[in-house]
């Protein structure tokens, strides 16, 4: 291929290579040059295009892209028509995409005219999910360089290709510690059920049993011989922290073995895979408790695609794998200890108190309610709770709301920046807490109905050890304030900007929540007249007026 200026007389079946606009027509990049093409072109008074001309056995771009995904799509694999270049393949069932690396490098290492690039390897796919895409980057590639282009790609299996999920009958057994919750295992099976849909793999026997390997022994045993399942998961009340551990010696009691413990990815270091009369059973780790992504998903698709993972499969997901903090997981420092178990957890009360109260009219904090200030009711009741400090942050008529908390042990906090919304309020309140608390419940200062017990009933909910470290309180299921934060999202809530507190940190981590029912006191706030005379309140007083 020939590529650079060209006269219109010799330009007969080239290819343009830029756009041009005539005053008749547009012809477009790619366009094959014929005689109506050259005439229009030699109307607007121009001799020479840049284009490509093609030499003998050339194959143009879209012919090289189509041919060589032909080559390279595999088993549920669909390729469409190439276009300018180039060719997309497509998943054609749920499954799991298996690649074969070493025939994609020597294809990309043919020539920088052709490419093929490509998801990961055993990525989780859905119908119609794009796995690859061909590339040929010229007009048109030399036939030598198609020849070696397509034999870099027909000598093993099919490049591109994919494992369907199968609806494998699936067991599950989960052991019993005194500390478990109940709950906790619920939305196990409940996250567990999520995973399983894209493969239509129902869950078929589902037991619970003591964290003992003759109790779960027996009940694996169960699952095979009574429910028939083709899949094992065992999650266990305390995490396989050695090979001869309750759950590798209950699969080893069973009749069973163990192939692998351990596993180089975080989250999901502690995942163990065996079998059990030739069905694949899977230790499941802690992490895999939560819906985030995690060392259990990789090896669970794989498993219901019917692939077998081994050893080596799992020894080589150290490169280029999973490495996050999980939030819900003590940080290293944080590792509980007998003297942190008998330690109370200090916890502090951040009550903001600065608003413009813009609709209220007047500034809300010295509404009343059966002739206490609403910002006082607030402190009062997080004074009587169990919460180890309290802080109030002022803002809109600063000296005024802080005259109403005097006689109460509540550290005041001015925020100048108030107006800048209310994110500068929570970095203040945070800002003012020492190093000891562990966290932080935030109360809205016109939030009357919030009563110690309830503050309490958070700090009680709050347990970093079961991964407890968002408590948000509800009303008939929806969620409200105030909102109790473990100290390890202050950073977050503290790069919050604008008019804006924590919701969007709170979407980030649902694995980390919990919630409490606190009824409508989680619900009530008071930010217009209207509201505040429904509760029987009183404005503030005339003279006292909103900043703007």
């Amino acid at each position: 291929m020939r590529f650079g200026p060209v006269d219109l007389a010799d330009a007969d079946g080239a290819i343009l290579a830029h756009t041009v606009r005539l005053s008749s027509r547009v012809l477009k990049k790619g366009t094959r040059l014929d005689g109506e093409a050259r005439a229009a072109l030699e109307a607007d008074g121009i001799g020479q295009v840049v284009a490509a001309v093609l030499d003998d056995g050339d194959v143009t771009e879209d012919e090289a892209a189509a041919r060589l995904a032909a080559t390279i799509a595999g088993d549920r694999v669909r390729v469409d028509p190439a276009f300018t270049g180039r060719a997309n393949l497509f998943s054609e069932v749920a499954g799991v995409l298996q690649i074969d690396a070493d025939q994609v490098n020597r294809l990309n290492r043919v020539d920088p005219s052709v490419t093929l690039a490509t998801l990961h390897p055993f990525d989780a796919v859905e119908a119609g999910r794009m796995l690859a895409t061909v590339k040929i980057i010229p007009f048109a590639v030399g036939a030598e360089v198609m020849a070696r282009a397509e034999a870099a790609v027909s000598s093993g299996p099919p490049v591109v290709r994919v494992a369907p999920f199968r609806p494998m009958r699936v067991g599950v057994v989960s052991t019993l510690l005194p500390g478990l919750k109940p709950s906790v295992v619920d939305k196990t099976l409940r996250i567990l059920r999520e995973r399983l849909a894209p493969a239509q793999a129902p869950i078929v026997a589902e037991e619970r049993v003591p964290h003992e390997a003759p109790a779960l022994a027996d009940a694996l045993r169960r699952l095979v011989d009574e429910a028939g399942a083709e899949l094992l998961i065992v999650f266990g009340a305390s995490a396989v922290v050695d090979r001869q551990d309750v759950i590798p010696a209950a699969i080893e009691a069973a009749g069973g073995k163990v192939d692998h413990f351990g596993m180089p990815v975080d989250p999901g270091n502690l995942l163990l895979v065996g079998a059990l009369d030739g069905r694949p059973v899977i230790g499941a780790p802690g992490c895999a408790r939560s819906p985030k992504e995690n060392g259990f998903d990789w090896v669970l698709h794989r498993t219901l695609a019917g692939l077998t993972v081994t050893r080596d499969d799992i020894v080589a997901l150290g490169v280029g794998g999973l490495l996050m903090e999980i939030v819900s997981r003590p940080q290293p420092r944080s590792e509980p200890t007998a003297e942190r178990e008998a330690a109370k957890r200090p916890v502090a009360a951040v009550v903001l108190a600065a608003g413009r109260s813009s609709r209220m009219g007047s500034p809300k904090m010295l509404a009343t309610l059966e002739g206490i200030p609403l910002v006082r009711r607030v402190a009062e009741a997080a004074q009587a709770s169990r919460a180890d400090r309290v802080v109030v942050v002022t803002g809109n008529a600063g000296e005024e709301v802080a005259a109403t908390l005097d006689g109460l042990d509540v550290a005041r906090v001015h925020n100048r920046d108030f107006a800048d919304g209310l994110s500068t309020s929570l970095k203040a309140g945070l800002a003012a807490l020492p190093d000891e608390i562990e966290a932080a419940i935030v109360l809205l200062g016109d939030m009357p109905m919030i009563e110690p017990a309830m503050i309490d009933r958070l700090i009680d909910a709050f347990d970093p050890e079961t991964g407890a470290l968002i408590v948000v309180p509800t009303h008939d299921g929806r969620r409200g304030n105030p909102v109790l934060w473990s100290r390890r999202f202050f950073p977050e809530l503290m790069a919050v900007t604008g008019d804006k507190g924590g919701r969007e940190v709170l979407e980030g981590y649902p694995d980390a929540i919990v919630e409490v029912e606190l009824g409508q006191a989680a619900a009530l706030d008071v930010d217009t007249p209207e509201t505040l005379a429904e509760i029987g309140g009183e404005p503030a007083q005339s003279g006292t007026e909103t900043a703007r």
